[in-house]
């Protein structure tokens, strides 16, 4: 596969920026990391979390006989154990740095790792993973948060906007509840792939993400635009997103 990725990243109107993110199209791995906890705490964490995705799989790179800290799950694919290993090593960084004035700092998560047999996503958190696919725009990611938990027990579910649950998460990085969900994914040339903090894909929405993937060009451009288009909607949290667009070689 061939692999065009860019990331770009904006504080919105925040004060400061606690969104983190990584595009490694050399290691196949791509995060992105909003953090929580407020002024520092939020910036400590994110970044925690995807400094522990890289030098892992940088690790790995460098020694592919290197030991893995959780046993492998046969019933997982590699990309699939790669990234649950980073997502549990992330959880553990957040953790150990959690004292003093960083106590109550967390993270979410949402990471794409591509490999020979396909590619995997793990996320924790609001944080999303969407798929442009012939026109058509899929999220991969269903939120961990307290509005899909009333979507799943069946009930009327407002937008996040328009809740006052709209933005709490069940599950986050440094929390008691850090547990990953992690799927397999099969990738097609033509496939573009969008990793986003809330902070984007709220103030767009679906078809205005759509439009923007689907646009040609370079992942830069699209990035960097998705980006201040978000802004421009109105958009007050911090802004970061990936994309990822594949090729044929």
């Amino acid at each position: 596969m061939r692999i065009d990725s860019a990331g770009w990243t904006h504080v919105g109107r925040r004060s400061h920026n606690e969104d983190a993110w990584m595009a490694r199209a050399d290691l196949g791995l791509f995060v992105v990391a909003d953090g929580l906890g407020g002024y520092e705490g939020g910036e400590v964490a994110s970044r925690c979390v995807v400094d522990t995705f890289s030098g892992f799989r940088e690790r790995l790179a460098e020694d592919p006989e290197a030991t893995w800290p959780h046993n492998l799950r046969p019933e997982l694919s590699r990309e699939e154990d790669l990234l649950l290993n980073c997502t549990l090593l992330a959880q553990r960084a957040v953790l150990a740095r959690r004292v003093g004035h960083l106590r109550e700092m967390g993270s979410t998560v949402v990471a794409l790792a591509f490999g020979e047999r396909g590619a995997a996503v793990a996320h924790v958190g609001d944080s999303r993973l969407y798929r442009l696919r012939e026109g058509r725009l899929e999220a991969l990611t269903r939120d961990h948060s307290v509005l899909e938990e009333m979507r799943a027990a069946g009930g009327e579910v407002p937008s996040r906007r328009e809740s006052p649950y709209g933005h709490l998460i069940t599950r986050a990085l440094g929390t008691e509840n850090a547990e990953p969900s992690v799927g397999r994914l099969e990738v097609r040339a033509g496939d573009v792939y969008l990793l986003c903090s809330d902070g984007l894909y709220e103030p767009l929405g679906p078809e205005r993400l759509a439009a923007r993937l689907g646009q040609p060009g370079r992942a830069l451009d699209v990035a960097e635009g998705l980006v201040h288009e978000a802004y421009v909607a109105g958009g007050t949290d911090n802004i970061t997103g990936i994309v990822v667009s594949v090729g044929a070689e």
